[in-house]
């Protein structure tokens, strides 16, 4: 599950994405190529689960997409944060630390069930 090569962890795309974005607009490759770099090179993202995703963003409205030329002059779609998509990743990135700290907290953790003693 966690080997070089693992997915996402369910439901940490859209933060990701968030994340992504909240630097500035980007298309799909670049999103998807941010995130593996920001990961050093430990989360891929294929494009049967970011452009999903980057549709159920937009329904949500927390992003919005325009055509536009990408750096390589190709033709692409580029999404950017809403405001509500702004408060979304905040939302989610203060959701994500709790759980990162308590998961680590019980993977840290030295004291024993009281069944195991």
């Amino acid at each position: 599950m966690f080997a070089k090569d693992s997915g996402l962890l369910q439901g940490t795309l859209e933060l990701l994405v968030l994340k992504t974005l909240s630097w500035g607009p980007m298309h799909g490759y670049g999103i998807a190529s941010w995130i593996e770099t920001a990961t050093g090179d430990v989360l891929r993202v294929e494009e049967g689960s970011l452009y999903p995703a980057l549709y159920r963003m937009t329904r949500k409205g927390w992003i919005t997409g325009a055509w536009g030329t990408s750096e390589n002059n190709r033709k692409a779609k580029f999404y950017a944060l809403t405001p509500d998509g702004r408060r979304e990743y905040q939302e989610q990135t203060t959701g994500w630390q709790r759980f990162a700290a308590a998961v680590n907290q019980a993977v840290t953790s030295t004291t024993a069930p009281s069944w195991a003693r």
